[in-house]
């Protein structure tokens, strides 16, 4: 009898609607085209993805799990089912990397317990882009995720992220929901000392692609529309 596992393989897409393999290696092409069950966030997005990197492959084949804010946490186990009976599943991220500012990582934590083999493969990861194009601290940054709504919250925590980054040589990373991405760049223009350092990344791997990090005192000379536009903020204060 075999006993043996399937793998569970974190399977990046793209940041947007490009060509797949303009920057995805065959190797997620492949293991697509052997893959018929999926965990995913958004089903018609997926399926699209899927069509689009394996044309030839047959959607009715396809078995797809939904992971989004309204999935419980006891329907969790029953998505690695496939793995334990030695099936391979895929988890697909809504957009780059799965687990990494995605809800996939529940998933993840739940292979490990279950001795479920996690292979990432690679792909795009917008946070590690933006890093890698703004030319901040690439051996010290963190990953803040959205920060607070409320104005006065909002502009405590800039300036408890500057503090910190100034404290520890740490850039900080966050992100904003895209039709407020204008007036954040505004917002911490307004709040953070003229000579603290932001990079706005917007559009990564997309022909609209643009990084540029300039100075608080610089970025209040220049305009740039990032509105509806998937942006990473990072700042540094040297």
């Amino acid at each position: 009898m075999n006993t043996a596992k399937g793998i569970l393989y974190l399977i990046p897409t793209t940041l947007g609607d490009n060509d797949p393999l303009d920057v995805l290696p065959m190797t997620v092409k492949n293991i697509i085209e052997q893959t018929n069950t999926f965990i995913v966030e958004n089903e018609k997005t997926a399926r699209h993805f899927i069509k689009r990197i394996t044309p030839d492959k047959l959607q009715a084949t396809l078995k797809i799990h939904l992971l989004n804010k309204f999935t419980e946490d006891n329907e969790l186990p029953k998505f690695l089912e496939s793995c334990t009976k030695g099936i391979d599943v895929g988890l697909l991220s809504e957009a780059g990397c799965p687990g990494i500012a995605d809800p996939g990582a529940d998933v993840v934590k739940l292979a490990h317990q279950l001795d479920i083999k996690v292979v990432p493969l690679v792909g795009p990861s917008s946070i590690l882009m933006a890093m890698m194009g703004s030319g901040m601290n690439g051996q010290s940054f963190t990953f803040n995720g959205y920060l607070p709504i409320d104005k006065d919250e909002r502009k405590k925590e800039i300036k408890r992220l500057e503090r910190l980054s100034f404290e520890l040589n740490q850039s900080q990373i966050f992100i904003e929901t895209p039709y407020r991405n204008n007036k954040m760049l505004e917002d911490i223009c307004s709040i953070l000392e003229k000579n603290t350092s932001i990079c706005v990344a917007c559009d990564i791997t997309l022909p609209t692609e643009f990084i540029k990090t300039l100075s608080v005192n610089e970025w209040s000379k220049k305009k740039v529309d990032l509105h509806k536009r998937p942006t990473i903020f990072i700042i540094h204060k040297f």
